[in-house]
């Protein structure tokens, strides 16, 4: 099935360039399916970029997806054009009244700052806090994931001097675990970020489930015990460009950065990325899509409670 989007956003251009099956709002209801409703709060600067890369990771799926963009009303983009904000985004107040299937909450280059200090906390707080009886399963991303982690649970956040960057290595250490089945027991996935956690804290926490993690970069994927709050410390919807640009915008911007690790061919920026991660983001966004979203939403979304 395809995945339902807004006329005319950016995104359905690219991707139909990728031959990705998509479907526009307008034709999308004539066909007598019930869609899983997915709400994106897109938190990362550039926009346009960041929605691309869960609407491809989305579109993977048997599953027919209406996808609605959120954003922080107060947070004004420096990135992203003002228009494409206000055609295609709504703010919370405009949705608070409404239930859905899951939610994908993204990233943020917030890793140095304290979360009390972000502008947006009490919002984003207001946000996941709704989530709990409004959402059946949401995605918590990167920064994100750090932040619902710290809000649900009193669990710290490290900031590092040296961000996490590049492409590690992970092991699966909950065998079986929807979210990764029919996945390898090794996998690969990107990482850029200034936050980090401790292990121990997850491991010896009773309502989290480790899943996945890294001898090199600690934890990447776990879970609540009902499913219904998962969090990836990683960016497993990056295209095969994103670390290069990142890369080369810290090198314009005069700072002392070393290329991706494991991303390019012996470590060589000169040499054109390897992209190893692509499969390991198309089936845990899809396993997220069946096990825990279809499988677990009610037919009538009204009927989702905390």
């Amino acid at each position: 099935m395809p995945l339902n989007i807004p006329d005319d956003l950016p995104a359905g251009e690219i991707l139909a360039r990728e031959d990705i099956f998509l479907m526009n709002r307008s034709r999308a209801v004539h066909q007598d399916i019930r869609p899983q409703h997915i709400l994106l709060l897109n938190l990362m600067p550039k926009k346009i970029e960041t929605e691309t890369h869960f609407i491809r990771l989305l579109s993977n799926s048997p599953l027919q997806i209406e996808l609605e963009l959120l954003h922080i009303e107060e947070h004004v983009s420096t990135n992203t054009p003002a228009q494409h904000i206000e055609t295609f985004y709504r703010n919370f107040r405009e949705i608070k009244h409404k239930k859905y299937d899951g939610m994908i909450i993204t990233g943020a280059p917030l890793g140095k700052i304290p979360f009390e200090e972000v502008y947006y906390w009490q919002h984003l707080q207001e946000i996941m806090d709704w989530a709990e009886s409004h959402v059946t399963s949401t995605v918590y991303v990167c920064w994100a994931a750090l932040a619902a982690c710290w809000h649900f649970y009193n669990i710290p956040k490290i900031t590092r001097k040296e961000k996490r960057f590049g492409v590690f290595e992970h092991r699966i250490v909950k065998p079986h675990h929807p979210l990764l089945r029919g996945g390898d027991d090794v996998f690969w996935a990107p990482h850029s970020r200034n936050g980090d956690i401790d292990p121990k804290h997850i491991h010896g926490h009773e309502d989290l489930i480790m899943i996945a993690e890294s001898e090199e970069v600690g934890p990447y994927l776990w879970t609540s015990k009902d499913h219904r709050k998962i969090f990836v410390l990683g960016h497993a919807e990056y295209d095969p460009q994103c670390l290069q640009n990142e890369y080369e915008r810290d090198i314009q911007a005069g700072l002392d950065i070393k290329p991706p690790k494991n991303y390019y061919p012996s470590d060589n920026p000169s040499q054109s990325p390897l992209i190893r991660w692509r499969s390991h983001g198309n089936l845990m966004f899809s396993n997220w899509l069946n096990y825990f979203v279809y499988q677990m939403t009610p037919f009538d979304r009204k009927n989702i409670t905390k």
